[in-house]
């Protein structure tokens, strides 16, 4: 069997992209600690695994075996210096706000070892600001997965000017041993996936907001007519409402494009609360699910 390129996993924010990050670490091999603020949120993480793996085992696509040693390998932790002591790859999976994980890469880096390789989730944010002040940036990097973590293929691989080449080639091959095809590109505003789909997920609002045609066709138009596998308004449906106008504002004020200005429909939409799957209502209904 292969060695894995990260034997010892901390996983920081037990949300739904870091217990989705755990699970496919831990399904490789890797002996993971998912961290939070408390037991209440990391036994919410380690529950959504627990329930995805019951799902994949009833499909038959997990087996007994593989299910029980998946949550074998995976501790939980509050104690963010604890769970980060003996990591060889440290992935933040917190909410998308700068200034929170400025604090957990500084309180990190204070806590774990000088060889441990530092990744942030981030789907937007410019790397240079999430590690702003972490020492030896050379072994930061983005690890941009996707949701659902343990289904998406995609890992999109982002890298600092100063991140050194045998870290790159480290985490490319951890990807494959995760099951994803990963791709690299630069630090940049978006990097490649959020600001393609963003712009997509903006227009689609903005056709919505003209009437020129319903959100269930205009997403039948993206999925028949180009192939995606889901419509872009059904997508800002499950990743929220409220965090694609983050990444959107955010986008707006970096780069130089009108595409990225948010539609009025949405800001409304997010003001009353209509943020997609997780409310229950954002342009599909979502409540009998």
């Amino acid at each position: 069997m292969t060695e894995l390129a990260f034997t010892r996993v901390a996983v920081i924010g037990a949300g739904t992209m870091g217990a989705g990050i755990a699970q496919v670490c831990a399904q490789a091999g890797a002996d993971t600690t998912l961290n939070d603020i408390s037991d209440e949120f990391v036994q919410r993480g380690l529950g959504t695994i627990t329930r995805f793996l019951d799902k994949g085992v009833e499909k038959g696509k997990v087996t007994e075996d593989a299910r029980a040693s998946t949550l074998d390998r995976i501790r939980t932790d509050t104690d963010l210096a604890a769970a980060v002591s003996d990591a060889d790859l440290v992935i933040e999976a917190v909410p998308e706000k700068l200034e929170l994980k400025n604090d957990v890469f500084l309180r990190v880096a204070k806590s774990c070892g000088d060889a441990a390789v530092l990744a942030t989730n981030t789907s937007s944010l410019s790397l240079r600001g999430v590690f702003a002040d972490v020492p030896h940036s050379d072994r930061c990097i983005g690890m941009h997965f996707f949701n659902p973590v343990p289904i998406m293929k995609l890992l999109e691989i982002v890298r600092l000017e100063s991140t050194d080449a045998s870290v790159l080639d480290r985490v490319r091959t951890f990807a494959g041993q995760l099951g994803k095809e990963p791709i690299v590109v630069k630090d940049s505003p978006g990097f490649a996936t959020s600001r393609l789909g963003v712009c997509l997920g903006l227009e689609a609002i903005r056709m919505l907001e003209a009437g020129v045609a319903s959100a269930e066709d205009i997403d039948k138009a993206m999925e028949l007519g180009y192939r995606h596998p889901m419509g872009p308004l059904k997508l800002t449906d499950l990743v929220g409402l409220d965090v694609r106008l983050a990444i959107a504002d955010y986008l707006d004020g970096e780069l130089d494009s009108p595409a990225f200005a948010a539609p009025d429909l949405m800001r409304e939409m997010v003001k009353r609360g209509e943020l997609g799957q997780k409310s229950g209502r954002g342009f599909y209904d979502w409540r009998a699910d």
